[in-house]
């Protein structure tokens, strides 16, 4: 019984991992990002102290558009600062039941 389950555990990670290896463009499989200077960050993390204290009930409504886009650049722009590691859910699912069998 035991042989039957490592088995089937082992040939369904040896088939979901093909695709995630598998590139149309084998030379640029892998990008990379530039990440941000810590002047860069320190900038960044000064701009968002300074939007938040501003009295935004001076603003338009266009001037308080503007600022909500800088703060949604600002956050996409940290957010893509360090390298990501995603695991899918068929993945996770399997590493715990592995993690419980072991």
């Amino acid at each position: 019984m035991k042989k039957i389950i490592f088995f089937a555990l082992l040939a369904i990670f040896s088939l979901s991992t093909a695709p995630a290896f598998a590139s149309e463009d084998p030379v640029n499989a892998t990008e990379t990002k530039s990440t941000l200077s810590e002047e860069e960050v320190t900038y960044y993390k000064e701009r968002v102290k300074e939007i938040n204290e501003m009295d935004k009930s001076e603003l338009s409504k266009s001037e308080k558009k503007e600022l909500k886009h800088e703060l949604k650049d600002i956050k996409e722009t940290m957010r893509n600062n360090g390298p990501v590691v995603y695991i899918g859910g068929t993945t996770l699912l399997l590493i715990i039941i592995l993690i419980l069998i072991l």
